[in-house]
């Protein structure tokens, strides 16, 4: 019997003290604090969800207190959505914030550009209003909303099966897909009068060619490019504005998260892949960034003249490669790569290759940050499968002009098989190869006193870049580039900036007073 009364006693204070009721707090008295006042949601395109952004309401008196209101000003019709402390929805009564304490409201949105304005782009905005029918306090909502050009697989409206397209078969036999379209007649010219966004990859037919205009802008899904099939061309006409610190007419490749936090988000989108056939390929003035990898380039159109000319072009942040050609034939100047998870420039599987005043350079910190490639990778061979390694002839690999570097000590490699043509030429380069281990100290493929290999090269000097972390490449008057590159030269870096005729530099960029550097 004692021990029952003790029980009974414990239950009694048990449920004495956990139930309070919420509503004997009184009502708030414009005596509410925001994190913010202001919730900016980024750029969102037209019919795209926002991603979910979130403030905090406090408390920060000495008594509990209930509000009792939380509502949108624009009511039901607002394309904004709340969760108020767990509940969705677009209105609330009587939320309690305990003393000294504080609940989450998050939010998110999703537009249509049609329905508001016919102005390309527009702010949508609304107000969350607090205690609307007393001592109202309130947090404004701002969104940027972006009409776009959506390009998207069919769907079957029987299975619902999303359309793909054929990549050939593989070891099996058995057909391989991707998922994505072929571009109609009418939709090969990209303009820059609205972004354009991609589902799926967009593939340009065969005898066809996709025109981008200067200033266009692209932007793809998760797991979406553009691929290009035989006899196929990619044109990308950038150009380079009045202004040459500006680059509104350059050609933007990116992925469709506009919030800023994915501006340098690695791997958000596939890669532009020119398919072994197709033919004339051009990029000037574009910018390549945050792809799986920024160009995939399949063997060569077999005529003598390069099947892909890339110029004043930067490619960044891509998660694996940025530019991976295999039996490649490339001519490159003025091309900028950084920032890869494994190789910046990977000349794959032979090929011919020139590059003039181009910048390699990787400060990758995708994954763990450490890479176990370099820079630049120059092979002449490829790993079929378990067994089999098809190797092919490195025709030519000539470097001229071009920094070479990173945060490792060694970003130049060779992957040679013998039996094959190799060959390579480095002038007037800078280089990082500080093999402190000498492991390649009597390999004749890095005989950096070779000339007939290597000539009036730079190797381990500091090309003293702006911010590279950044994907500022560019170099200030300190840097050891400055005033290295051959001469006799024309023409201008990739901001336009005319190169001295007398003492040019190494790289992509002309040197010039730097701000800052990081």
């Amino acid at each position: 019997m004692r021990y029952l009364s003790a029980f009974l006693l414990f239950t009694v204070i048990l449920l004495w003290s956990s139930c309070r009721n919420d509503f004997e707090s009184s009502p708030s008295t414009g005596n509410i604090n925001f994190s913010t006042d202001t919730l900016f949601l980024d750029t969102i395109f037209t019919n795209i969800g926002s991603s979910t952004y979130r403030f905090k309401v406090y408390n920060r008196t000495n008594d509990d207190f209930t509000i009792p209101t939380i509502s949108l000003e624009k009511g039901e019709s607002s394309t904004y959505r709340l969760n108020v402390d767990g509940i969705s929805g677009k209105s609330f009564e009587n939320i309690q914030v305990l003393a000294k304490d504080s609940i989450f409201i998050f939010v998110e949105t999703t537009t249509t550009i049609s329905d508001q304005t016919t102005n390309p782009e527009f702010l949508y905005t609304d107000r969350i209003l607090f205690d609307k029918n007393g001592n109202q306090q309130d947090v404004d909502l701002v969104t940027l909303v972006k009409d776009a050009i959506f390009m998207f697989p069919s769907r079957n409206t029987m299975t619902g099966e999303i359309g793909s397209l054929s990549l050939g078969v593989d070891s099996q036999n058995k057909e391989i897909k991707i998922e994505g379209f072929f571009l109609n007649d009418d939709q090969l010219h990209f303009t820059n009068e609205k972004p354009y966004v991609i589902y799926g990859y967009a593939g340009v037919p065969s005898g066809k060619t996709l025109t981008i205009d200067p200033g266009a802008r692209i932007h793809f899904h998760a797991s979406s490019g553009i691929i290009v099939a035989k006899d196929a061309t990619l044109t990308v006409n950038g150009s380079i504005s009045a202004d040459p610190k500006l680059l509104e007419n350059e050609v933007i490749f990116q992925g469709d998260r506009l919030e800023s936090r994915f501006s340098n988000t690695p791997g958000q989108w596939g890669t532009i892949w020119l398919t072994a056939g197709s033919t004339g390929h051009t990029i000037n003035h574009a910018t390549i960034k945050n792809a799986t990898v920024g160009v995939l380039m399949d063997s060569n159109d077999g005529s003598t003249s390069p099947t892909l000319t890339i110029t004043n072009t930067q490619i960044y942040n891509s998660s694996n490669v940025g530019l991976l050609a295999r039996t490649g034939n490339v001519l490159g100047e003025n091309l900028v790569i950084n920032n890869a998870g494994q190789v910046a420039l990977n000349c794959s599987l032979g090929g011919t290759y020139n590059f003039n005043h181009c910048t390699f350079t990787n400060y990758s910190r995708i994954g763990n940050g450490f890479r176990e490639l370099p820079t630049v990778l120059i092979d002449n061979n490829l790993q079929a499968n378990e067994t089999d390694i098809v190797i092919a002839d490195l025709r030519e690999a000539n470097f001229k002009n071009c920094i070479i570097y990173g945060n490792q000590e060694l970003e130049l490699l060779f992957n040679k098989i013998e039996g094959t043509t190799f060959n390579y030429n480095f002038k007037n380069c800078l280089i990082k190869f500080n093999d402190s281990g000498n492991k390649f100290e009597n390999d004749p493929l890095y005989d950096f006193s070779n000339t007939l290999l290597f000539e009036n090269n730079i190797t381990n000097e500091d090309p003293n870049f702006k911010s590279p972390f950044k994907n500022m490449l560019n170099i200030s008057e300190d840097s050891a580039a400055n005033g290295k590159a051959s001469t006799p030269t024309t023409g201008t870096d990739i901001l336009g900036i005319s190169r001295s005729t007398t003492a040019p530099d190494i790289g992509a960029y002309e040197s010039a007073t730097l701000e800052q550097k990081n």
